[in-house]
């Protein structure tokens, strides 16, 4: 079994990960990307796309884990795997989580500022709202 502050791949059709997207009322959506949970099961994520920047998408934690530090930990876990995976800036969309996000060093930034990658990513295009907060990380690697 792997420490509990390890990511290990999952399915995306995981059915913890599923049941804990849609109590969160977040898109359960397509199988593109790399799918993460915690080493026990506490928190979910997807890092997608390809190339220096990626996006990512539908971190969840289920709602008996929640203020106990489980997203802080998921969080900064799944930006280390997305620098190990060759990434230099991470990016994500939200309309509930700016807030968590901010105080983890993500800031805000204009949706035309996201590359054509991230721009062409359904999150982006039809699964977010335009009202979605856009929202930048710079990776250290």
């Amino acid at each position: 079994m792997l420490p509990l502050n390890r990511l290990a791949r999952c399915d995306h059709g995981d059915p913890r990960f599923v049941s804990a997207l849609a109590a969160a009322d977040l898109p359960v959506c397509g199988r593109d990307g790399h799918c993460y949970v915690l080493a026990d099961g506490s928190g979910f994520g997807v890092i997608e796309g390809k190339g220096t920047d990626r996006l990512l998408r539908s971190v969840v934690v289920p709602a008996a884990q929640r203020g106990m530090g489980v997203g802080t930990q998921l969080v900064d876990l799944l930006i280390e795997q997305a620098a190990r995976l060759g990434a230099d800036r991470l990016w994500l969309l939200t309309t509930t989580a700016a807030d968590f996000f901010h105080r983890r060093g993500w800031k805000a930034v204009p949706r035309d500022a996201a590359p054509l990658a991230i721009r062409a990513s359904d999150q982006f295009t039809s699964l977010c709202p335009s009202s979605a907060t856009l929202m930048l990380r710079e990776l250290a690697r």
